[in-house]
């Protein structure tokens, strides 16, 4: 077992991290157990709208004010695959449950019900994951990679995309533009 679990955590990237993937990353962590981690970047949209993404997967989206939301990279593995972050109302073909309030389900059932109308009333879609093998995130963490905060289902869903970082940073009670401006001075 891991010593610590972080499921249903923040990742912060630390500034410090100006460089790669991950800099300036806010990461969702859906399951974190002795085999290692997964999570989702919450906050970095791509230049792909939900409209785009089911033309593409010949899905019919009947649901006009869902596509204009964007699609996420979640992470640098699998970006050609779709995942999807909701509210558990009800369970999909292939769903991980996170906790009794939150799931990550990755077939194709729950889009096609985003497209009807009856899928999750709280949803993220990304393309790709992050992924972390079993010691990999508790490392990085020891390394001062990454800062962790419990997360809030009020940051995933209500909160625009530009403003989760912030408000991550604000639940440990630290203002992110400052800690930037103090980043590398002694």
């Amino acid at each position: 077992m891991s010593k610590f679990d972080l499921t249903h955590h923040f990742l912060i990237a630390m500034p410090a991290m100006q460089e790669g993937f991950f800099a300036g990353t806010l990461t969702y962590v859906c399951e974190h157990d002795e085999n290692g981690a997964l999570g989702l970047v919450v906050n970095r949209p791509i230049s792909l709208t939900l409209a785009e993404m089911f033309s593409q997967i010949n899905i019919p989206l009947h649901q006009p004010a869902l596509g204009k939301l964007p699609v996420y990279v979640g992470g640098p593995v699998q970006v050609e695959r779709g995942f999807v972050l909701h509210d558990t109302r009800q369970d999909w073909q292939s769903t991980l449950r996170i906790n009794d309030r939150l799931a990550l389900t990755t077939s194709k059932d729950i889009l096609e019900a985003l497209g009807e109308g009856t899928g999750p009333d709280n949803f993220l879609v990304t393309l790709g994951y992050s992924g972390w093998e079993p010691g990999q995130l508790e490392h990085e963490i020891n390394e001062n990679t990454w800062l962790t905060v419990p997360a809030t289902e009020d940051i995933l869903f209500g909160l625009p995309a530009e403003e989760r970082l912030a408000a991550a940073m604000a639940l440990l009670g630290v203002n992110y533009s400052m800690l930037v401006e103090d980043a590398g001075h002694a």
